[in-house]
Order: structure tokens, then sequence, then C-alpha cells
């Protein structure tokens, strides 16, 4: 599979098998991806093409769902044994929602209605292609160095607004100006300042984390300052605080926002003397560290507020960074999905090898109000349940995928209606989609005016 300028952008080309008996749709569907440079193979007989995929592996399958000897659904299955990476996009004349549901829980990339466009047919392989690409690279950064990227070593993605996060770290890390990081829980904080201090000239040195949220004022002085023995009761001995430890290296104060005003006030003096006296200390030590700081909270709101010191903040923030929320970077969603899965499958040692496009299109329309931190415990979870070589739509968490959608059934045990369950699945689509139409219609398989038909129809608007 390369990955070529091509009309002016980006385009990936690979080798596709086309599967399917009748001799005109393989005849058309080879001329359209042979005209956008992809190397195509195709078969009238699937057993032909799987003999085909044991000797020369290939990037993605466009097969027909009802053929002789074997059928689309049993093609895909042995074909993901043969080569868990591939994707499969199925095609049929006969669509049904129940084979849509079927071929999205096997892990087909897609399932094709007939008739298609060329343009229709040419945007889902770039599609699946893409996805294809985006495992291939997760994968070859996992046999990399722990830096990952080259640039960052913690800060995995791709958009815009992480390349830029990840920029301005490589920038501000050789230096040792105090940093602000800003974002919401989850999104990464403490990974950043790790990044930061990794690159900077005090990686020899401890990196130390306190969150200032998680105690109490003097709990907070004893830990970031020590004490001498005999500073209070119950003090046996000396105690090293946490700042004393970092020396030569750095300090990272998580939820900074939290601490109260009157350990503010020392920690400013710290940072000007350069210098702090342990609790029950006479004697000042001298300081050599780089202090990070972090918060989900407006600061210039606190200020005005009175609960944070402005000449503390103008301290802090030489430098900032403002991390996005995960719902700001989806398109990081799936390359993100499959560093976790890596992690997780290696920890639990489960045979895990991807994530269907179902569950991954689930992912990819969520909110992820816990940013990517929730995004972690969803894959975790994931992991935990899956039961075969894909985490498919029913491995992630009821409240998300909104399974009891795939009921077949009403309260009172009869059968739903085909009319019922199109309703219900587009209702379950545009949900999923945050109600989005044109990309409700491009799950489904349809243009916009046949969407604003079935929802004018279903009453759904």
């Amino acid at each position: 599979m390369n990955r070529e300028q091509k009309d002016g952008r980006k385009r990936i080309t690979g080798h596709i098998i086309v599967v399917d008996d009748d001799q005109i749709a393989l005849k058309n569907l080879r001329r359209i991806l042979e005209k956008d440079g992809h190397s195509v193979s195709t078969f009238s007989n699937p057993v032909r093409a799987l003999e085909k995929l044991e000797d020369r592996p290939c990037d993605l399958i466009v097969t027909d769902l009802m053929m002789p000897y074997l059928d689309g659904i049993s093609l895909l299955n042995r074909a993901k044994l043969l080569s868990p990476s591939i994707e499969v996009i199925l095609v049929t004349g006969y669509a049904s929602l129940d084979s849509a549901i079927k071929a999205t829980r096997q892990g087909a990339f897609y399932y094709l209605e007939k008739p298609y466009t060329p343009k229709r047919v040419r945007v889902l392989v770039e599609q699946a292609l893409e996805q294809k690409f985006l495992k291939e690279e997760n994968a070859n950064h996992r046999m990399e160095k722990p830096e990952f990227s080259g640039i960052c070593p913690v800060i995995i993605g791709k958009s815009p607004k992480i390349i830029h996060v990840e920029e301005t770290i490589r920038q501000i890390a050789p230096s040792d100006s105090n940093v602000l990081i800003i974002g919401e829980t989850g999104t990464g904080k403490e990974l950043a300042a790790r990044a930061i201090h990794a690159q900077s000239l005090r990686a020899q040195g401890l990196f130390v984390a306190f969150n200032c949220g998680a105690f109490s004022e003097d709990l907070i002085a004893n830990e970031l300052f020590g004490h001498e023995k005999e500073a209070f009761t119950g003090a046996a001995s000396r105690k090293q605080g946490l700042l004393e430890m970092a020396n030569g290296g750095t300090v990272f104060l998580d939820e900074i926002g939290d601490m109260p005003l009157s350990m503010q006030t020392k920690l400013l003096r710290v940072i000007q003397e350069r210098e702090f006296f342990r609790v029950g200390g006479a004697r000042p030590i001298p300081l050599d560290i780089r202090i990070i700081a972090a918060t989900a909270k407006d600061l210039k709101s606190a200020m005005t507020e009175g609960v944070f010191r402005q000449d503390l903040y103008f301290r802090l923030n030489v430098v900032n960074i403002v991390l996005p929320r995960l719902s700001e970077r989806k398109q990081d969603i799936h390359l993100l999905s499959y560093y976790m899965l890596e992690k997780f499958r290696q920890r639990m040692k489960k045979d895990i090898t991807s994530i269907s496009r179902g569950a991954l299109t689930l992912l990819e329309n969520y909110t992820f109000p816990g940013n990517v931190r929730e995004l972690e415990n969803i894959i975790e979870r994931a992991v935990v349940v899956c039961q075969d070589s894909v985490i498919k739509v029913s491995d992630l968490p009821p409240d998300l995928a909104d399974l009891e959608f795939f009921s077949y059934k009403r309260p009172d045990s009869s059968l739903l209606s085909l009319d019922e369950l199109e309703q219900d699945y587009i209702r379950h689509i545009l949900k999923v989609t945050g109600g989005i139409r044109t990309r409700a219609a491009e799950i489904l398989g349809i243009d916009r005016a046949s969407l604003w038909r079935k929802i004018r129809k279903y009453n759904l608007g």
C-alpha cells in the first residue's frame, strides 16, 4: 500500500481483490479501481479468491454478498483469519437491515447497496484503505522506540491542533521557562508535562507530579517542602519534600487552581527567590527546578473572584499550552483507539487485532465528555469483554452503543415490521451522529434527499 500525491492531494493506492459471480460487475469495478491507480485482482469464485489471498496478502476485498460456493459474510470471516488487518466492503443487490447489522458485527468496513455510482465506490475504497493505512502506521509506531513519534513521547495524534501542541512542546522544551497547561479533565495535561520534561535539558533529573486539589493546606506544605525533625507532633525525623527531591528536574503542579491562597503565596516566594524552607526549618534551601502547572479552571475568572493570585498567574503563565478536547480532534480517535488496544491487549495477553468499522463509527461520533481518559476506559473495557479477534459494537458500553436498538421485538414479544426496523435504525444512526444528516446518510448508504424523505415519513425530525 502506498500513499502518493495525485490530483493535488494525497491518495492511498493498494492491492484490491474484487469478488463477484457477475462478470460485468467485475469488469466495471476493475475499470473504476485501476483508473485510480490500484492493483486489482478479480475472481468470480470466492474460493479462488481465498487461495490467492493465501499466496499474496491484499489491502482490501470488495465482494458481492450472495454468491455460489461461499457467501460474502463467510468470505469476510475467512479472509480476516488469514489477514486480520484486511478491510472488506460487502456489495449486494438484495439489501436488508438484518444483513447490514450482521455485516457490521462481523467487521465489514461497509455494506454497499447496488446500484452504486463509481464516485461512491472510489470514496469507500479510499476510506477503507485510509483506515488500513492508519492501522499499519500505528503498528509501525509500536515497533519504534518509546518516543513514539520522535517529536513528543506521549502525545498521539495527527490532527492540526495536536500537531500544534507537539510543535509548541518541541520549541519550548529546551528553555527553562515555567509553563501553564490548560485543558479539561482527561485531555492529557500530565502527559504533555512529561513530554516537555523529556525533551528539556533537565531530562536526566526527576519529574515529580503533585495534585494540588487532593490535599489540605497543611498536607500540601508538608508534601512540597518537607519538614524538620520534631516540627510538629509525630515528626520523628526529617522528611525531604517533593521540591527538594526534584532539585535539578521538573515539578508538575496539577490542578493549580485548587491550591489555597496561603499556599499560593508560599509558592510565589519559591519561584521568586529560588529557595524554600522545610516546615519547622530556619535555614533556606536553594532550589533549581522548572515548574509546569496545569488547570482545568479559568484562572482569569478565579483572579477576578479573588481566589487566585494575579502575580502567581503571571509567574506560571510564561508559556501557555491549551490542550484540545477529544471532540475537537475526532480524526485522532482512530489512532488513539488502536494505540490503547495494543497497550491493553498486551497487558491482558489477548489476541485482539482490530476494531470493527461499526465500533469505530460509534467512537468517532461520540462526544467524549471525559476526553482521552474516557476513550481509554472504553477501550480497556472492550478488551476485557471481547471474545473475538475484533472489537465489535457489542463490546462497547451499552449506553454508548445503544444496544437495545438491535432488538427485533416489541415489548409484547411480537416481531417488528420492516418499516419499524428501518425507523429504529435511522433513529439510532441519527443519534450516534449527533443529528448530522450528511454523516448519517453516508453510514446508511443513501443520499441526503432519501434520508430527508425517510425522516419525514417516520416523523424523526
